[in-house]
Formats: structure tokens, C-alpha cells, sequence
């Protein structure tokens, strides 16, 4: 059964560069920037509409996007949980699980099993959000490996 937010929005596939998935993406990078003072706080491959075949984005029902997330498939196995981030407005109504719940159905479906994500250690409110939603910390992976400002998790799905 999908997770109901207190505010009711809808959860649904979209283009990774269509309008509104492209400005939530450029507010999540704007509130990065500001939080860890530069724009190269993330290393590696840059997600892309090709890297990042599933975005999922949520809308209030009137139609106003309001949060994102997407998959990139890992060569390991897996996928890891791209570009996931909510409005400040609407924060701590559920969205950000709606959203999670989303992706984690969609791996499912592509026959995963696995999620991997990374957040930072300026975003202490979205570590605790992830483990409260039951990922786990592990050492950091891929890219993150070695990165002083990456914390990485992982939940068996």
C-alpha cells in the first residue's frame, strides 16, 4: 500500500529534465551550495536523464511539484538514490517518505534488491530521516570513498 503524506500529493515518473523535475534539482543544488559554501560538493559522474533511468516526482493536487528522487543502477548490483529532495515547505509532512517508498517500490520492480545513497554531513536532517526510515551507515562507496563530507547508507529492500 503506498504511503500516505499529511499533505496528499501523488508520486509518479517523469523526464529527469523536464521543467519541474529540472528546477526541483537546481533547489536541491542551491540549498547544497549554500550549506556546504561551493558547488563541487559532489564527486564523481554528474546524474544524467541517461545515468538516472527512474525519476519520480511528487505533486500536490493541485499540481505543484514538490519533491524528487530518482535511481541510478549501480554495476555491482543495486541502485543508488539519486537527487532525492523535498520543498522546505513542505518538510516533515511526509513527502520525503512518499517519495522513498516510491523508489524503493520502483527498484522492486526492476528487480532490485538493494539501495545505496549518499547525503553529507552538513545534512544532519536527512541523515536521521534515512535512518529513521530504516538505511543503515556503511563505510562510504564508489566515489564517496575517502570524501570527508559523504555518509553513506544502504537498505536491503
Amino acid at each position: 500500500m503506498p504511503y500516505r503524506a499529511s499533505v496528499p500529493v501523488t508520486v509518479a515518473r517523469e523526464h529527469f529534465d523536464s521543467p519541474d523535475a529540472a528546477a526541483l534539482r537546481q533547489a536541491q543544488r542551491d540549498e547544497l551550495d549554500a550549506r556546504y559554501g561551493r558547488d563541487d560538493h559532489e564527486p564523481g559522474e554528474k546524474p544524467t536523464a541517461d545515468s538516472v533511468p527512474v525519476f519520480l516526482v511528487a505533486r500536490t493536487l493541485e499540481g505543484v511539484a514538490v519533491g524528487c528522487g530518482g535511481l541510478r543502477p549501480l554495476a555491482g548490483g543495486g541502485a543508488e538514490v539519486k537527487r532525492m529532495f523535498v520543498a522546505a515547505s513542505v518538510r516533515g509532512t511526509g513527502v520525503a517518505t512518499a517519495v522513498l517508498r516510491a523508489l524503493e517500490e520502483e527498484a522492486r520492480a526492476m528487480g532490485l534488491d538493494r539501495l545505496l545513497l549518499e547525503t553529507g554531513t552538513e545534512q544532519p536532517d536527512a541523515m536521521r530521516f534515512y535512518e529513521r526510515e530504516g538505511y543503515t551507515r556503511i563505510p562510504n562507496f564508489g566515489v564517496y570513498a575517502g570524501s570527508e563530507i559523504s555518509v553513506c547508507y544502504e537498505r536491503t529492500i
